[in-house]
């Protein structure tokens, strides 16, 4: 037999066998919108069902009949090499006759109103290439690149802001302030008062790293150029930040806030004493300075810890989970470090009054490939520095201390 007739009676036989099975449904559909409609069958439909259960029996061998044609064509197809029956693939038609024992329990339960489900498994494997080459399915690849989470960093925008061109900072600090005036009779002599002052000078810092790279993959892959720009420049960020706060002045250090704080010390002590007391008298030692405190760092912990407090009835003292406005205590702004030193402490101060921070050179990415053998090698070096100079003109307006509860 030629493939096409091979063709034309597998194509046949699963025509014959859709329809039967198609039959069966319909019939069933039928005597099932009967039953919910009038709550039985006419005499009419009664007998057709009584009609198609007599001839169950052959039904059922026609169902034989189609499923001994089909293996008879899939032997033919055998002997004429098609390549999927040697690999065992079965073919569609041939699974749906494979399951005639649901066939069979169908037509006995027609007046049951059931409808046929032949679930067909393997039919992916029976339309597609078992043989699939490698590299024909390409992994999906997601844009961009997932960096890792970064610190937010604040403690700048709290700080007064300058510019310099030169490589230090001069400046003159009043250090002392005797106010003798007084009501004086005529033909007297004056009191005296006397300002003191002192001369200083801040240097100014840089702040840099660097960075290797082929030059090939930074040309080739234009979003690992800008992921390093901007991790360079966060680096940056986060090394000021330190020094900004904790910076001891040694070398070429940034003279930091902290180290220069006063220690808390307040003025008064209260029943049940809170962290939020706590705050609100640090704020008293700034004012009682003459240097009103414009802002608070707390370590993230502390910070959700005063957020959280509730009164007796659980309300929340502070916090509104539902507000947009950024968090603020006693008026004051809050800025949130997870500089680890910070945990259990805390700063206030007159930030913009008593200290200000003088950028040189702004943060910068420069890209070489002059330095050492990166020319020979292809390589390239990336840098990304800033210099800035802190002048803390008040320190003793500054609080800083540990948390008493």
């Amino acid at each position: 037999m030629s493939d096409k007739d091979t063709a034309t009676l597998l194509r046949e036989v699963s025509n014959e066998l859709v329809r039967v099975s198609e039959d069966f449904t319909k019939k069933a559909d039928e005597a099932l919108n009967e039953v919910k409609k009038f709550g039985g069958l006419t005499a009419e439909t009664k007998e057709t069902v009584d009609k198609l259960a007599s001839t169950q029996t052959g039904l059922t061998k026609t169902v034989d009949d189609l499923k001994a044609q089909l293996g008879e064509v899939e032997q033919r197809v055998v002997r004429g090499g098609d390549p999927n029956a040697r690999k065992g693939v079965q073919s569609l038609g041939r699974q749906v006759i494979a399951q005639d024992d649901k066939l069979k329990a169908f037509g006995a339960s027609l007046q049951g109103g059931q409808r046929l489900n032949l679930p067909v498994a393997g039919v992916q494997a029976a339309l597609m290439s078992a043989d699939v080459a490698e590299g024909v399915v390409q992994p999906q690849r997601l844009p961009g690149i997932d960096t890792m989470p970064k610190q937010r960093l604040f403690i700048r925008d709290l700080i007064a802001p300058g510019e310099t061109t030169s490589p230090a900072i001069f400046w003159v600090q009043q250090t002392g302030f005797v106010n003798n005036a007084a009501v004086v009779p005529e033909g007297t002599l004056k009191p005296l008062s006397t300002i003191s002052f002192d001369t200083k000078i801040t240097p100014v810092t840089t702040i840099a790293h660097l960075f290797k790279a082929s030059k090939q993959i930074l040309d080739d892959f234009a979003q690992l150029r800008s992921t390093i720009d901007s991790e360079s420049r966060y680096g940056l960020k986060y090394a000021e930040e330190q020094e900004i706060l904790f910076g001891d002045g040694a070398g070429m250090h940034l003279d930091g806030i902290v180290p220069q704080a006063q220690a808390f010390d307040p003025a008064f002590t209260v029943e049940h004493q809170t962290t939020i007391d706590d705050l609100r008298l640090a704020m008293l030692q700034s004012q009682v300075a003459r240097l009103p405190a414009d802002g608070f760092v707390l370590h993230f912990i502390d910070w959700a810890k005063i957020e959280l407090t509730k009164d007796e009835l659980g309300r929340y003292i502070l916090a509104n989970p539902q507000s947009l406005l950024g968090p603020t205590l006693w008026g004051l702004p809050i800025v949130a470090t997870e500089a680890a030193e910070f945990e259990g402490e805390f700063l206030t101060g007159p930030f913009k009054t008593g200290a200000q921070l003088f950028d040189r050179e702004d943060a910068n990415v420069v890209i070489s490939t002059e330095n050492n053998d990166d020319f020979e090698k292809n390589m390239v070096t990336i840098r990304c520095e800033e210099r800035l100079a802190l002048a803390v003109k008040r320190p003793e307006g500054f609080i800083t201390g540990a948390f008493s509860s």
